[in-house]
């Protein structure tokens, strides 16, 4: 399993780096088949928000769904300590369902446009490049004219799947909405969170050619 560590906005020393190895031995317990783990921490230097000045973001990528979780705490072991809860319990969840509902492995990656999800450097596009972004994994920013504005892009592969199952996805990676395809209808959809345990279902009649 390959143990990736890297900070932003703040260093990572090797006493860290070497705690987080250690504290994510524990993943396998649960994902003995998980390739990698991204680690990331985040330094907030606001002092307002002291007390959530140092975020940890856990991802973990297998041959099924993505699994993350994320902490902010006052310090990086607290952190750490906290998105490390959250990971467990999602790994254990995805480890049940899996028992309940054996299904063949596949890899499916959550589509939210978030800076944590990119893999792959953004690049800003020149004039002869393209707005879009045509290879998957890959962003591509654009500012909006003369504008402060910047729209980032990125393109992801997307699986079929069933609303239950993104529903499922969505839990494991902590988002409020899960971007996917509806493998019955071939219609692009989104869940999300709506209040306590209920969950809402967008769904585009793409027209095209109309």
């Amino acid at each position: 399993m390959e143990i990736i560590v890297k900070g932003r906005n703040a260093e990572v020393s090797d006493r860290f780096r070497g705690h987080v190895e250690d504290k994510l031995q524990k993943i396998e317990q649960f994902a003995p088949r998980a390739q990698r783990v991204d680690v990331e921490l985040t330094h907030e230097p606001n002092p307002a928000q002291a007390e959530t000045a140092k975020r940890i973001e856990i991802t973990v990528r297998d041959k099924g769904p993505v699994i993350r979780a994320e902490a902010s705490a006052s310090d990086s072991y607290g952190a750490l300590d906290l998105a490390m809860g959250k990971l467990i319990e999602r790994l254990r969840r995805a480890r049940d369902r899996k028992k309940e509902h054996p299904v063949k492995a596949r890899v499916a990656t959550p589509l939210t446009l978030t800076p944590e999800d990119v893999n792959v450097p953004a690049k800003t596009p020149k004039d002869d490049e393209p707005r879009i972004p045509t290879t998957p994994g890959e962003a591509v920013e654009t500012q909006l004219g003369d504008s402060p504005v910047v729209v980032r892009q990125k393109l992801y592969e997307a699986t079929p799947m069933s609303v239950d199952q993104a529903l499922y996805e969505m839990e494991l990676v902590g988002h409020p909405f899960y971007l996917f395809i509806d493998e019955e209808t071939k219609q692009p959809c989104a869940v999300y969170h709506r209040h306590g345990w209920t969950y809402g279902v967008i769904r585009l009649d793409a027209k095209i050619g109309e």
